[in-house]
């Protein structure tokens, strides 16, 4: 994930540079009949207005990274890495980074009778095919999904754009539709301090990431944080620092030629066997049948 990163921080820089206000800027990488895909960076902070919009399509928006707070009719959640950002087409909606600024996603668009098709196929009825929650935390699931995207946006060629959308848009409306909508009603200093811990997992989830050193990142006891983390984030800090470490050794799998050893190392794994079995339960496969089906997708 560490060039997923380092083009949003390039960004920022070059917005800071110039002196310009923040800006989203959506670049499409794949379009078919009906559905779309963009890499989408924005370098909005606290000191940008945000401003409502409209979702002209469904969408299921995957984060990179960076964070953002996401309002639309079906709640308030806190977007991080690994989560996957829901709009139902003509609902209004609004991003907004009060306590960090940037992020990186890609977005899945599809058209209305693209969609309604899908949940129809799914053995959901063209009434049901809207989503009624605005999040999907990282689900396991999702997590081979999740990490393939991740590695399209490091620049893996020959992608299955379709293959995977329609895969993402049945998986996502399958789950959701498990899911009851609820309000977190978390104070916003509450959530300003996750979002400090959350930004030092995805720059330095290769490190000794313990409770407590979080925590103190948090500036709250190790109990507050615990509770107060897996309220925003649908995950206990070690089950969210483990998969950011796998996603990172995932999208490195596919667009890297490197020893599986060594990438497990590099991304904050003791040794192989700790990660091999971590990855397997994650993804249901090893690192390297992984790699082999990951490259093997017809283009």
């Amino acid at each position: 994930m560490a060039k997923i990163a380092i083009e949003l921080e390039e960004a920022l820089a070059r917005r800071r540079l110039e002196g310009k206000p923040g800006s989203t800027m959506p670049r499409i990488i794949a379009s078919g009949d009906g559905w779309a895909v963009a890499d989408v960076i924005c370098t909005c902070g606290a000191q940008d207005r945000p401003y409502e919009e409209r979702h002209s399509r469904y969408a299921i928006a995957t984060v990179l990274s960076g964070s953002f707070n996401y309002r639309s009719a079906l709640g308030r959640e806190l977007m991080t890495p690994g989560s996957l950002m829901l709009g139902n087409e003509g609902d209004d909606f609004e991003c907004s980074h009060e306590h960090a600024e940037g992020d990186r996603c890609v977005a899945l668009w599809y058209e209305p009778d693209y969609f309604e098709q899908l949940a129809v196929d799914v053995g959901l009825s063209a009434v049901n095919a809207r989503f009624r929650v605005p999040r999907l935390p990282q689900l396991r699931p999702l997590s081979p999904l999740v990490a393939r995207i991740g590695a399209c946006a490091c620049g893996h060629r020959d992608v299955p754009w379709e293959e995977l959308a329609l895969r993402l848009g049945a998986s996502c409306l399958s789950l959701a539709m498990r899911l009851s909508p609820h309000r977190r009603g978390l104070p916003l200093n509450a959530e300003a301090r996750i979002i400090r811990a959350i930004r030092m997992i995805d720059h330095h989830a290769d490190e000794a990431l313990t409770l407590r050193r979080l925590a103190r990142s948090a500036d709250l006891s190790p109990y507050h944080f615990l509770r107060t983390f897996e309220r925003v984030t649908g995950l206990t800090p070690h089950q969210y620092v483990r998969r950011a470490r796998i996603r990172a050794a995932a999208t490195r799998l596919v667009v890297e030629s490197g020893k599986v050893v060594d990438i497990a190392l590099d991304c904050g794994f003791g040794d192989v066997s700790n990660f091999n079995r971590a990855f397997k339960k994650e993804f249901g496969m090893s690192p390297r049948a992984f790699r082999r089906t990951s490259r093997q997708l017809p283009g």
